[in-house]
């Protein structure tokens, strides 16, 4: 232990004595330690933390699956029906508990300003499930998850916070929401959210957090209905059942019922995913590419320190031949180097920790919306200890191959007064180093290349639409009060007022919004056709206003839009897109088709097609365009619809007088959820960018550390070269050719840098294939590109060196020792 210190000690003097060497190194372990800590950080938070319930591993999300949709849709998870769940509930022997839930926005009134609020109507079993207790009151009695008995609420602690001050006495207190009152019974813990947004499948997206909790308390009707389906299904494994037997018996349970109910069940299976995977499954490998990349970059940065200790160590072999001339121990000799590097590496990784604290502050700030588990992101322990394990495998790593290198010395040449070892093995092992600082480097270069070239083809995208001083807000109606005329006059009264207001041009309403998160999927009949298996009709569903398409930017390409004429009491229609179209009328003019919806209570069920309107990507600004078909407002009223109002100025500015526009109306009427278009087209490609704008930062660190690498390999090479160089020079050598020869030896390692990177990158950039859009992993223009780029850096880097050495004088290069 004792000559442990010593070696400590005495390798801090050597750092200290070397500032100059001592900052790049520290500087460039920094950068390094720093990047990997603070992208493991959000790798640990959001894959490696377990999710904050009571034993997480057994949560299993069940979920419709529908095969004859799914390659429509693009989806294997459906909700499922209170029938179905039902069904499984009773008859399943794998879960010890399973519990349904679905998204019911809320309007809060009575208790200060109205609000718009989302929440979730889910069994009383949902708690015990999950393990949670409340921090007042209680949760839901199984008495309370019966018909008509469903009036009670509990509420977020944000909630309780934000709107209520904390009050301990509010257990207990009438809420009035949606115009019905509601007792709170409890406030969740602080930091409960379920589901949070963003973790549901694509086709079932929550588009606002959770703030109030209310039991499901079906109908009976409701119980038995199998046609609609709209809900989550949570389960939780009893102990040592697992995922493949509890699927197993799920579709048994599934083809059973198949069986007993052909008309809604026929193409019904069930599926099972672990709730985690549910949860961080779309963003794993964007985040394992990331935590790769990083892992590049402190490569390259363990390489660039390498090579400076491999200079310096020159400068040491007299040193070490002394110490083995004294009886020092090869081991001894590399003991002492492999502790100044670990020394080295720990002043970098404590650098590192700091530079990663304003990391994760900056991460935080580009990470888009929907990254889930967002605030689980932070230094904690596991991230203190991966930081120290890197530091010291790290000292370890780029120190070893130099200690080696510079414990065996060759005496009777160290020791000789002006005597200088044999550096032939130093450089071999340094030019190694360097190609492999270009492979790597190449490898990152081409991924970020890859992904600028993704993103600039999303931002290329049309959506569809015009979304420029677009203004959009959610307004929900409270069912109670509002029926479906009384709905219709609502928003036909706030669309008026609102297009009567100075600077707007237009106004509409629909449901869903497009690239607001929510998406839906309607089954349909064709008037004269049968469907086959295989050959399932479905389209998503929209709702509109007559306006709607003028207002939001849509084109018509046949036919006409939806008039003043199309009402309550006029023959029912539809406007389908080209998409759908395409889909179903592949050769023929669908204008005069019509198309009916079993699962739509209306008579006439038919409805004919008036127009076709252009493609609109209502997901996903990247995913492609699916049939979908608008119902005009009027014929079919919802209680939520999406205002949209198109203006000559900044749509922001219209904020205030759209909220009291919507309060003349009915002044206990909030609504939520503002945005401009613009926004959320820039909210949907947020991760893509998020991606993109790391990876490239890391590719150009990497690139940074290579040419610094090259220049540095070289201008050490130049130094031992002097002699040499001043010797061709004297006779007679012209500069372009001294240039020439020095140029060639670094582009040689540069060069096979660049094959051994290629080779790399064709192979390791098909994983992050599905994270790319228009274009291919192994796309030849940006290999050649990105190649042709580092090969261009890197002669620049050996030119500079090479330029310097024409500049040392003949005389006192013929002198240098």
């Amino acid at each position: 232990m004792e000559t442990f210190f010593q070696d400590m000690r005495y390798g801090l003097r050597l750092l200290i004595k070397r500032p100059g060497f001592t900052a790049v190194a520290v500087i460039a372990l920094a950068l390094g330690i720093g990047a990997n800590s603070a992208i493991f950080s959000v790798v640990n938070g959001v894959v490696l933390r377990a999710l904050p319930y009571k034993d997480p591993e057994q949560l299993m999300m069940v979920w419709s699956k529908r095969p004859l949709l799914q390659a429509q849709v693009g989806s294997a998870e459906f909700p499922v029906s209170a029938g179905d769940f039902i069904d499984w509930r009773d008859q399943n022997q794998v879960f010890e508990q399973i519990a349904a839930f679905h998204t019911q926005p809320f309007n809060i009134t009575g208790a200060g300003e109205p609000e718009f609020l989302g929440g979730v109507r889910a069994s009383a079993s949902l708690f015990s499930l999950l393990g949670v207790e409340p921090k007042l009151g209680r949760t839901f009695t199984v008495d309370e998850d019966q018909p008509g008995a469903g009036q009670v609420v509990l509420i977020s602690h944000g909630l309780w916070q934000r709107r209520f001050g904390s009050d301990p006495n509010i257990v207990g207190q009438k809420l009035t929401l949606n115009d019905q009152p509601y007792t709170v019974v409890g406030v969740l813990p602080a930091g409960f959210q379920f589901p949070r947004k963003g973790e549901m499948p694509a086709g079932y997206q929550f588009p606002r957090q959770a703030d109030l909790y209310t039991p499901l308390a079906w109908t009976p009707a409701q119980a038995t209905n199998r046609g609609r389906n709209f809900l989550a299904v949570i389960a939780r494994l009893k102990p040592q059942v697992t995922i493949e037997q509890a699927g197993a018996e799920m579709d048994a349970i599934a083809e059973q019922l198949k069986q007993q109910y052909p008309q809604t069940n026929t193409n019904k299976e069930a599926f099972l995913v672990a709730l985690h995977q549910q949860v961080v499954g779309k963003v794993r490998t964007a985040l394992l590419v990331l935590l790769g990349a990083v892992g590049f970059v402190l490569l390259i940065a363990c390489a660039n320190v390498a090579n400076l200790l491999l200079a310096r160590a020159a400068s040491r072999q007299k040193e070490m031949a002394i110490r083995t001339a004294l009886g020092a121990s090869r081991f001894r000799v590399i003991r002492q180097l492999l502790t100044e590097s670990v020394l080295l590496s720990l002043v970098g990784g404590t650098l590192g920790l700091l530079l990663a604290l304003w990391g994760i502050e900056l991460l935080l700030a580009i990470s888009p919306g929907n990254l889930p588990r967002i605030d689980t992101i932070g230094i904690d322990g596991r991230v203190f200890a991966f930081t120290l394990a890197i530091s010291v495998l790290t000292g370890i790593g780029f120190g070893l191959a130099p200690a080696i290198q510079v414990s065996k010395p060759d005496l009777n040449d160290a020791l000789k007064e002006g005597g200088r070892a044999s550096s032939v093995g130093h450089n071999r092992f340094r030019g190694l180093l360097v190609v492999s600082e270009v492979a790597l480097s190449l490898v990152l270069l081409i991924g970020a290349g890859l992904m600028i070239r993704s993103f600039v083809a999303l931002l290329n995208v049309d959506p569809g639409l015009n979304a420029k001083n677009v203004l959009t807000l959610d307004i929900g109606l409270p069912r109670t009060k509002y029926t479906g005329p009384q709905q219709t006059a609502f928003f036909e009264q706030v669309i008026a007022r609102l297009q009567a207001l100075p600077g707007v041009q237009s106004a509409g309403a629909v449901y869903p919004l497009p690239l607001s998160g929510a998406e839906e999927g309607m089954g349909f009949n064709i008037d004269g056709r049968q469907s086959v298996p295989g050959q399932a009709f479905n389209a998503g569903p929209r709702w509109v206003s007559n306006e709607y398409f003028n207002t939001i930017g849509i084109s018509l390409l046949r036919g006409r839009e939806f008039t003043e004429r199309d009402n309550a009491g006029s023959p029912r229609v539809v406007v389908i897109n080209d998409a759908m179209a395409r889909a179903y009328w592949p050769d023929e003019d669908p204008l005069g088709k019509r198309v009916s919806f079993d699962q739509i209570n209306e008579a006439p069920n038919w409805r004919e097609i008036v127009g076709v309107v252009r493609d609109v990507k209502h997901s996903a600004v990247d995913a492609n365009s699916k049939p979908e078909m608008y119902f005009p407002f009027p014929q079919f009223p919802l209680f939520f619809m999406t205002v949209v109002v198109r203006t000559t100025g900044d749509p922001l500015n219209l904020v205030a007088a759209a909220r009291s526009e919507v309060l003349a109306v009915n002044a206990d009427q909030p609504i939520s959820n503002i945005h401009t278009m613009e926004e959320l087209i820039a909210n949907s490609i947020a991760q893509r960018r998020f991606n993109m704008l790391l990876l490239g930062i890391f590719a150009g660190v990497a690139l940074l550390l290579s040419a610094v690498g090259i220049y540095g390999v070289m201008s050490y090479s130049v130094a031992q070269r002097t002699h040499e160089l001043g010797v061709r020079m004297a006779l007679g050598a012209q500069t372009s050719h001294v240039v020439s020869l020095v140029v060639k030896q670094g582009m040689a390692l540069a060069l096979a840098g660049v094959g051994i990177g290629l080779a790399a990158a064709f192979a390791l950039t098909r994983i992050m294939a599905s994270l790319l859009y228009g274009v291919s992993a192994t796309d030849p223009l940006t290999f050649s590109v990105i190649a042709v780029l580092l090969a261009s850096v890197a002669l620049l880097a050996c030119y500079l060196p090479a330029r310097r050495a024409t500049k040392v004088d003949p005389m006192i290069a013929l002198r240098y020792e």
